[in-house]
C-alpha cells in the first residue's frame, strides 16, 4: 500500500543536454567506471551536492515528507534519488496518511538506555525494526548511529551516544550498523570525530592529545568499523589540528580509508557550508543537504583546474557505490505498513532491559502490597520519551509515568495529581503555540517542564503522606543538539527539586512509609547529595514512546531491570577532569573553550580517571543492580587461535530471574604512569536465568586490543610481561582476577597525523 500523500514526480531531461551514451548506458553494480565516465563534469558536480527537499522536488524519483535530505536523480543513466532520514532512535519523518489515517514511527529508547543495556543482539533486534520501518517509508539511509564519547555531562547530544568508553561505544554502534543494514536499508556512523560539545561546534578546534585522540576519540569508530560496515559515515563540523574535519584528509582519507580500510560513502553533517572543493579534496564525497553554492564552487574549480577530476571521479564512484545498495536503485516494493503495534512492543521491552536499578534499600522494589500512590514531579505526568533536535521521532503517542502507573492497577491521589495537571496545562499554555496540532505536540514542541515549587504550601506533603502508601517522586531533564547543558538547575538538582525530595521523604518516613525516585533523563546528574534520603532510585533514562508502561514493568517486577551504567555518576561536577575545560553555556563566546577547547584530561576520561586516581564517585561505571544475585565461577583466559578468551560462569543464586552483564577489564601489572589502571576491553551478557540456573559466558580480546598508543614512535605498543584480567559487575566491583602473559613486546605502527596545532598540557595522575 502506497502512502496517498507521496510527491511522486515526473522526471524529464534535467539541466543539461544529454549525449547519445546518456540515453543508452544504465546503472548497474558492474558498470559505474563507464557511468562515471560517460557523466559530463556538470552532471558529476550535481551529483556531490545533495538535493535539499524544500528547493528541488524536481530532482527526486521520490518525496518523503520531513526527510533530513536527498541525493539527486539522474534518470538520463537510471540514477535514481535516494532519500535520508534522521536517527538515531526510530525513522524521523513527517506522519504518513493512509486511507485517511496517520500512521507514524516508533519512537525507541534513546542511545544511553541501550547502551544501559550492554547487549548488541538486543541493540541489533531494536535496529532491525527500525530498518523496517525506514524500508516501507521510502527512506534508504537512516543517520545513526552517534558514538561520540562522552566527554563531560554537560554534552546536549550525550543521549544520542553511547558511552564514556570505546569499547562499549564501538561494539553498541556495530549492532545498531549491522541490525539496520539486516533489512537492506543504510547507516550513517557519525559524527566523525570528536563532536563533544554543541558550544561553537560549527568551528571549534579540538585540541587532543594525539594520545587521547587515538585510544578515546578515535577508538570507538574504529572498533565499530572493525565489526560492521555501514553504507556512510558523517564528518562532524568540528576542526582537529586546526582543519575542519569535512575537509580534513589526514582524518578522512589517511586513518579512515588508508588506515581502516574504509571504502564506503563519506558524507558532511547538514548545512554549516564550508569551502566546497576543500571538503572534496579532503574526503568527504557528498555535501549535505546541498545548496546552489556548493554546486556553483564545485564547478568553478574544476573550470579553474583547481579541483582535479580525478578527486571528482572518485567522489562520484563512492556516490554511486552507495546507489546501487538502496532500495530505490533496487525498486523495492512494500505493500504493508509497518507493524507499528509489534515495534511498540520491542520498545517497552528494550525500555524495561536498559533500566538502572541505583538503589534499592530493604528490597522496596519491586513494589509489593501498594495500592495508592503520591506521584510527585511535573515529569511524572508529562514524561520524556527522547531528546530533542534530529532525533526528536514522531510518535504517535508517548505514555507518561502516571498513566503507565495507573494501567497497572496504582490508584494516584486524585488530589495531587489535579494540581500537577493544572500546572502542567498552564506550562503548555506559556510555552506551546497554541496552532500546534498534536503530533507536534508531541515532538518538536513537547517541553520539558519546570519542577512546581511546593515549599509555599505547609501542609500538602504531610497530608499526602497520611492519606496514601508510599510516595514515587520523578526528576526530569531534557536534552538536545540545540545546546549544551547546564551545572545549575541541570546537573545540579534545582532547589525546588531539593526540597520535593527532602519534604517527601521527610514526611513520608516518619509514618515509615516508602519514597522511591524516578530519573527520567538522558544523561548524568548529580545524585551524591541526596541520594541517601529515598528507599529507592531508578534510572529509566529517555525510554522511548512506551515510558509509562516501561516504567510499570519494572516497579512491579514484570521486568527485572538488568541495566548497567554506560558512564560515571561523579560525587560532583568538578571532580570531572574535564570540567576544567569545557564551554559554560551562554557566557563562553570567544576563547578557550569556544574557538578552541584543549583536551587536557587526555585519557583520563570517565572511569579511567576515577579508578586510576582512587577518587570516589556516587556510581560508577557498570554498576546496576537486580532484583536477584548472581554468583560468578570458574573464571578462565586462554589464548586461542590468537585471541584471548575469558570465561566465566553466572548463576544466579537469587529469588527471581534476571539477566547480568559481565564486563572484562585488563590492566598491566606493572603499568606506565600514562595508562589506566584497568580498561573495557570485552563483556557479555547472560540469557534470561531463572533462580540456580548457570550460564558460561565467553568474551574475546586480542593483543592489539591490548596495546596503548606510543606518540613518539607514532605506534600501537603491546609491552611484554603480566596482565590482570579482571571479571567484573562494575568497574569497581571485581568478581574474579586471572592473569596472562604476554611473551614479547608488540608494534602496529600507523600515520602521523592529526597533531593539535599547539602542544597540550596533559594532565598526570600521582
Amino acid at each position: 500500500m502506497k502512502c496517498a500523500d507521496r510527491v511522486w514526480i515526473v522526471l524529464g531531461f534535467l539541466f543539461c543536454s544529454l549525449g547519445s551514451a546518456g540515453g543508452s548506458l544504465r546503472l548497474a553494480e558492474d558498470n559505474i567506471d563507464e557511468i562515471v565516465r560517460q557523466m559530463s563534469p556538470r552532471e558529476k558536480a550535481m551529483l556531490l551536492v545533495g538535493c535539499e527537499s524544500l528547493v528541488s522536488k524536481d530532482s527526486l524519483t521520490v518525496y518523503v515528507p520531513g526527510a533530513a535530505g536527498y541525493t539527486k536523480s539522474f534518470p538520463q543513466y537510471g540514477i535514481p534519488s535516494t532519500v535520508m532520514a534522521d536517527g538515531p532512535v526510530g525513522v524521523r519523518i513527517f506522519p504518513i496518511k493512509v486511507d485517511g489515517k496517520r500512521h507514524y514511527c516508533t519512537c525507541f529508547p534513546s542511545s544511553t538506555l541501550l547502551a544501559s543495556t550492554w547487549d548488541t543482539q538486543l541493540v541489533e533486534t531494536q535496529a532491525g525494526a527500525m530498518g523496517e520501518e525506514a524500508a516501507v517509508y521510502d527512506v534508504d539511509v537512516i543517520l545513526t548511529p552517534g558514538i561520540n564519547i562522552m566527554r563531560n555531562p554537560l554534552c546536549g547530544r550525550n543521549f544520542e551516544y553511547f558511552s564514556e568508553d570505546p569499547v562499549l561505544s564501538g561494539l553498541m554502534g556495530a549492532a545498531m550498523v549491522n541490525g539496520v543494514q539486516s533489512r537492506g536499508i543504510g547507516t550513517s556512523l557519525k559524527h566523525f570525530v570528536a563532536n563533544n560539545q554543541q558550544v561553537n561546534k560549527l568551528n571549534n578546534d579540538s585540541r587532543i592529545p594525539v594520545k587521547a585522540l587515538r585510544e578515546i576519540y578515535l577508538k570507538g569508530f574504529e572498533i565499530c568499523l572493525q565489526h560492521s560496515n555501514p553504507w556512510t559515515v558523517m564528518s562532524s563540523y568540528n576542526k582537529i589540528g586546526g582543519i575542519l574535519n569535512q575537509s580534513n584528509a589526514e582524518l578522512l582519507r589517511t586513518v579512515l580509508r588508508e588506515e581502516w580500510g574504509y571504502d564506503g560513502l563519506v558524507v558532511s553533517d547538514w548545512y554549516g557550508k564550508r569551502n566546497s572543493p576543500e571538503q572534496l579534496e579532503g574526503g568527504t564525497n557528498l555535501l549535505m543537504p546541498g545548496e546552489k553554492a556548493q554546486l556553483e564552487e564545485i564547478e568553478a574549480g574544476i573550470e579553474s583546474g583547481a579541483l582535479s577530476m580525478e578527486v571528482i571521479d572518485d567522489a562520484v564512484k563512492h556516490i554511486l557505490d552507495y546507489v546501487v545498495k538502496t532500495k530505490a536503485f533496487r525498486k523495492d516494493i512494500h505493500a504493508a505498513l509497518p507493524d507499528l503495534e509489534q515495534h511498540a512492543a520491542l520498545s517497552r521491552s528494550v525500555a524495561g532491559q536498559g533500566m538502572v536499578l541505583l538503589k534499592n534499600d530493604s528490597c522496596v522494589l519491586p513494589l509489593k502490597g501498594i495500592k495508592n500512590i503520591s506521584l510527585f514531579g511535573a515529569t511524572a505526568y508529562h514524561s520524556i520519551a527522547g531528546g530533542g533536535g534530529s532525533s526528536n521521532v514522531n510518535k504517535s503517542h508517548i505514555v507518561d509515568i502516571s498513566t503507565g502507573l495507573e494501567q497497572v492497577g496504582f490508584v494516584l491521589d486524585r488530589s495531587l495529581k489535579d494540581l500537577y495537571t493544572k500546572y502542567n496545562a498552564y506550562q503548555e499554555a506559556l510555552l506551546v503555540d497554541p496552532k500546534a496540532t498534536d503530533w507536534e505536540r508531541l515532538s518538536y514542541r513537547r517541553y520539558v517542564y519546570p519542577e512546581m515549587d511546593l515549599m509555599p504550601n505547609k501542609t500538602l506533603v504531610g497530608e499526602q503522606a497520611k492519606s496514601n502508601d508510599m510516595a514515587v517522586v520523578v526528576i526530569g531533564r531534557g536534552s538536545t543538539e540545540e545546546s549544551d547543558r547546564k551545572v545549575h538547575d541541570d546537573f545540579n538538582l534545582s532547589d525546588s527539586e531539593i526540597y520535593m525530595i527532602d519534604k517527601v521523604c521527610e514526611e513520608f518516613h516518619a509514618r515509615n512509609k516508602k519514597v522511591v525516585v524516578l530519573l527520567n533523563i538522558g544523561g548524568v546528574v548529580e545524585t551524591a547529595s541526596w541520594k541517601n534520603k529515598p528507599d529507592a532510585i531508578l534510572s529509566v533514562w529517555f525510554p522511548g514512546q512506551e515510558c509509562g508502561h516501561a516504567v510499570a514493568d519494572v516497579l512491579t517486577g514484570t521486568v527485572n531491570p538488568s541495566g548497567k551504567l554506560p558512564m560515571t555518576f561523579p560525587v560532583r561536577y568538578s571532580d570531572i577532569p574535564s570540567s576544567k575545560n569545557y564551554p559554560t553555556v551562554g557566557e563562553t563566546l570567544s576563547g578557550e573553550n569556544f574557538d578552541y577547547t584543549s583536551y587536557e584530561e587526555g585519557v583520563w576520561v570517565g572511569y579511567r580517571y576515577f579508578t586510576t586516581a582512587d577518587k570516589a564517585v556516587s556510581y560508577p561505571f557498570g554498576y546496576g543492580l537486580s532484583y536477584t544475585e548472581f554468583l560468578y565461577s570458574e573464571p578462565s583466559v586462554k589464548k586461542e587461535k590468537g585471541r584471548w578468551v575469558a570465561k566465566i560462569k553466572v548463576t544466579n543464586v537469587g529469588a527471581a530471574e534476571g539477566h547480568e552483564s559481565v564486563q572484562v577489564y585488563v590492566g598491566a601489572e606493572n603499568r606506565a604512569s600514562e595508562n589506566p589502571l584497568r580498561e573495557l576491553k570485552a563483556f557479555g551478557k547472560t540469557k534470561l536465568l531463572k533462580p540456580g540456573e548457570s550460564e558460561i559466558l565467553t568474551m574475546n580480546f586480542t593483543d592489539y586490543d591490548l596495546a596503548h598508543f606510543d606518540e613518539p614512535s607514532s605506534s600501537w605498543v603491546l609491552e611484554k610481561g603480566l596482565y590482570k584480567v579482571s571479571f567484573g559487575a562494575s568497574c569497581e566491583d571485581i568478581r574474579s582476577v586471572r592473569d596472562i602473559k604476554v611473551k614479547k613486546q608488540q608494534r602496529w605502527g600507523v600515520n602521523r597525523v592529526l597533531n593539535p596545532v599547539v602542544p597540550v598540557q596533559t594532565m598526570t595522575i600521582d
